[in-house]
């Protein structure tokens, strides 16, 4: 038989599909199984079977959270001095003002637990669980506005167009549940219902296969849409549908060898097993009372951020290997008092309650629960400074996340910045470094998972990330 050359307009799955050995169908036919992804081999013992995110869009202000500065009480209404905090670093919505004053944080703070961990008076649910934390006071970002901040957070990359982090991982380890998603998305909101959008492209799979892609749980009406079949239509008449459907595609794949086939399959047989999987998943009929009394009850309500933590309890429990919660309503450019109080009233509880039924149900030791948001907030007063009221402009300089479980030293503060909260002072952390370690925990070297397109090997951390080894 003659050797069949690749069209280097094609890559090497629409090259198989095409060869007359038919090998491009009798991978095709894999998809149709609920088998688990063959791919799925980390480079090194993990250390974290799962990863749930939970992403504080918006930008949680640092300095009335976790980084204690206590000598600032003194100096409030203090100019900011320009060596600390040079005006080209200052944002369009700030810079035009006269006087930056510096705004002490109105909240107290006290220490938690053995590790003495200083947390706001504000967290006093995440203060009970101070000894299972990493809390990196280090972190800093390159992005000073929120959508290339919260894209840089999601995917590595200021720029749209890349894989998210859970894409990444469902890529790379695959799944562990065939019939749920490896890679699961839901979003909430905070009580004044304001926050910066969010797209579907922070938890999309950019250039990777679409069936990496986050699926999507909505906050309101069906968690998935089109779950049910409509009426009229059996499961058994669904099946004879989608086989009908899967021989055309398949026929069609053939033919052309259009890579995008086999994911729309795959992603047909996904949703035909998650009509059976959701429901149950959805079900909390066979949740204890107990269940609502850590979490509150504000977790018996679909679409509040207490009840997407449950929830991604019970997904992390049925193997799903990335779940990423969202929660806007972190830009507090003006009235930050109140409406900081408000974001914590909302999820310090179900935050704290997650880490807890976790370690309680034996999980936490290999699942890794990530807290924090795009970019930390100014220690200057944006807009006018009064008495019990203040605003916080954006900060990428330093901000404040923690982590718990999944192979994260506990009971531990790493990192510090400077006496106004703006510069890092002591082990610096890049978004690219967090990336990295995270994927360690994983299994997975962040300089070996890599998928070429446009000729590039392209990888999480781009060209840059170094393992924070300290608080592993």
């Amino acid at each position: 038989m003659s050797e069949i050359m690749p069209d280097p307009r094609i890559n090497r799955r629409a090259f198989l599909g095409r060869s007359a050995t038919g090998v491009g169908l009798a991978a095709l036919s894999s998809l149709l199984s609920p088998a688990s992804d063959a791919r799925a081999l980390p480079h090194a013992q993990p250390k974290a079977r799962r990863i749930i995110y939970l992403f504080q869009s918006g930008g949680p202000a640092q300095m009335d959270l976790f980084d204690y500065k206590p000598g600032l009480q003194g100096r409030r209404g203090e100019g900011v001095p320009t060596s600390v905090y040079p005006d080209d670093r200052k944002t369009t919505m700030s810079a035009d003002q006269t006087e930056f004053p510096v705004a002490p944080s109105k909240y107290n703070f006290q220490q938690h637990g053995e590790s003495g961990m200083w947390l706001s008076e504000l967290l006093p649910h995440t203060g009970h669980i101070a000894d299972e934390l990493c809390l990196v006071k280090s972190m800093y970002t390159e992005a000073i506005n929120h959508d290339p901040a919260i894209t840089f957070l999601q995917t590595g990359s200021q720029i749209p167009g890349r894989p998210s982090m859970g894409a990444w991982m469902a890529y790379g380890l695959g799944s562990e549940n065939a019939d749920l998603p490896a890679f699961v998305a839901m979003n909430s909101r905070g009580k004044d219902g304001g926050g910066q959008p969010l797209y579907d492209r922070l938890w999309g799979s950019g250039f990777l296969p679409a069936e990496y892609q986050g699926v999507k749980f909505r906050n309101q009406g069906d968690v998935v849409l089109d779950i049910e079949n409509p009426p009229g239509v059996d499961r058994a008449t669904r099946r004879r549908m989608l086989d009908l459907v899967n021989t055309i595609n398949a026929g069609r794949y053939e033919i052309v060898g259009d890579p995008g086939i086999p994911d729309r399959i795959a992603q047909y047989e996904m949703a035909y097993r998650m009509q059976m999987s959701v429901p149950d998943l959805t079900d909390l009929s066979d949740e204890p009372e107990s269940t609502f009394a850590l979490y509150g009850e504000a977790a018996r309500k679909p679409g509040t951020y207490a009840f997407n933590c449950l929830m991604a309890r019970r997904l992390a429990e049925r193997g799903v290997r990335f779940v990423q919660l969202f929660h806007q309503g972190w830009d507090h450019h003006g009235s930050l008092p109140r409406r900081l109080a408000e974001q914590c009233e909302d999820t310090d509880q179900a935050s704290a309650a997650l880490v807890l039924d976790l370690k309680q149900r034996g999980m936490l030791d290999d699942t890794l629960v990530v807290w924090g948001g795009e970019f930390g907030r100014t220690v200057y007063c944006q807009g006018k400074l009064e008495k019990d009221n203040y605003g916080r402009d954006h900060h990428p300089s330093c901000f404040s996340m923690w982590l718990a479980g999944g192979g994260i030293r506990p009971g531990m503060t790493y990192g510090e910045t400077d006496d106004y909260s703006v510069n890092v002072t002591e082990n610096p952390v890049h978004v690219h470094d967090l990336h990295a370690t995270i994927l360690h925990l994983m299994g997975i070297d962040h300089e070996r998972l890599t998928y070429k397109y446009q000729g590039r090997d392209f990888r999480l951390t781009d060209v840059h990330g170094r393992l924070v080894t300290d608080i592993i």
